[in-house]
């Protein structure tokens, strides 16, 4: 049973929820991502790949504010889905020291800079605002740990797929998990460039 093995906070807001059993995708997902391995997560809708996301990174991070550079990011189609993620990490974030911030396109690059700059845990972003971040070097990446993707299929668009290949070529060393319905031969490419030796959990419908 994964959850008996996470942070007792994370426990702690899973029973709240009762959410006392992992779901089949998540009892595989979860010992997997723990153990620092690039991860490609393929399930069905409903499966419990957000949940898996969160608690994962939350789990890296120890539940701790450190310094002022993210040390995990997670990436997203669009605005709303980053509003929305944001939203499910505040149930598991509130009242703790973790920072979490939301970058899009529609917020002003400056404006994102500088607030980043004041110190941040969690970045959820869209591959083109971070990719701006990154040309301005408005992302600091040496204490990064985890990088994750939300709904990946988004990534076959050739704009978010060439703006991930970008971003991932400042990043010297960090774990990836990528999170999709299905394996598409385009996100199986990455493998070539920072998906190294990945490991695969599926679950089918």
């Amino acid at each position: 049973m994964p959850f008996k093995k996470l942070h007792p906070h994370l426990q702690e807001k899973l029973a709240a929820q009762d959410m006392s059993t992992p779901t089949a995708f998540e009892s595989k997902a979860i010992p997997v991502i723990k153990s620092g391995a690039n991860t490609y997560c393929t399930a069905p809708a409903g499966s419990g790949k957000t949940t898996s996301l969160i608690l994962t990174t939350l789990q890296r991070l120890k539940f701790k504010a450190v310094g002022k550079a993210p040390r995990a990011v997670v990436l997203v189609e669009n605005k709303e889905k980053a509003l929305e993620l944001y939203d499910k990490f505040l149930v598991y974030t509130l009242h703790t020291p973790v920072r979490v911030y939301v970058g899009h396109e529609q917020l002003h690059v400056d404006v994102q800079k500088s607030e980043i700059f004041m110190g941040i845990d969690i970045l959820i972003s869209t591959p083109k605002a971070m990719n701006k971040l990154f040309l301005m070097e408005g992302v600091p990446v040496s204490e990064l740990k985890i990088f994750s993707v939300d709904d990946a299929e988004f990534l076959v668009q050739q704009s978010a797929y060439t703006a991930l290949l970008s971003i991932t070529q400042s990043i010297k060393k960090c774990q990836y998990v990528l999170y999709a319905e299905e394996l598409k031969p385009k996100l199986k490419r990455f493998e070539e460039y920072f998906m190294e030796y990945a490991r695969k959990v599926q679950i089918k419908g």
